[in-house]
């Protein structure tokens, strides 16, 4: 767990047996819900407990206030996107750059958009619960993933520099969250990720024709 500022955001326990943590999936996803009918300044302990279907009581042992409890789902949201880019990469690995560069896209996009309505709702409270510091630290695991894998592709001569790769990654967050502020239909993020893939593609094969 993060330490510092964001100590304020850890939740009281972590469940362990099964019934717990079926408790603390509820909770989760009626934290998501009562974010999207209600809005983050009506959200609170009370609506998620009764929504979820547990006491108060039952939700203060797990999370001390509401700040942790969408902190815990952010990082969880995040932890899910990192893991799926690392798994994209590695798989990825020792393929010219044009299929990796596809393969990473389209997984990105696909993540996000499983949970569309999570990455929706967070977007409304990640600057009060330490988002930004979540949002570094899956950047920086995006950064390692996608610079292990592309020091194996296999029609370059150099791997694309740090500052290339977290323009890449700049892309690829900011056109996920304009397209899902937006609400599209899935012809539209088709559409999305194929421009997106495009995109990353031209700019990477620009990036290493430049330092090759």
């Amino acid at each position: 767990m993060t330490t510092g500022t964001l100590t304020v955001f850890e939740p009281r326990k972590t469940p362990v047996q099964a019934r717990a943590a079926v408790t603390v999936d509820a909770i989760s996803e009626a934290t998501i819900q009562v974010l999207l009918s209600h809005g983050a300044d009506r959200l609170t302990t009370t609506r998620v407990a009764d929504r979820a279907g547990v006491s108060v009581g039952t939700l203060y042992q797990y999370y001390p206030n509401k700040q942790s409890l969408l902190f815990a789902i952010m990082e969880d949201h995040f932890e899910k996107v990192a893991a799926a880019m690392e798994a994209a990469c590695e798989q990825a690995c020792h393929n010219p750059l044009s299929e990796m560069i596809q393969h990473v896209v389209e997984v990105f996009v696909d993540t996000k958009m499983e949970r569309s309505d999570i990455s929706v709702a967070l977007y409304q409270v990640a600057a009060e619960i330490g988002g930004p510091a979540l949002v570094k630290k899956l950047a920086r695991r995006m950064q390692k993933a996608l610079e292990a894998m592309l020091r194996t592709a296999v029609d370059i001569k150099s791997p694309p520099d740090e500052l290339a790769i977290d323009t890449m990654i700049a892309a690829m967050s900011g056109t996920m969250r304009s397209l899902l502020e937006r609400r599209p239909s899935p012809a539209a993020v088709r559409k999305q990720r194929e421009q997106l893939v495009l995109l990353c593609q031209s700019y990477m094969a620009a990036a290493t024709a430049r330092v090759s």
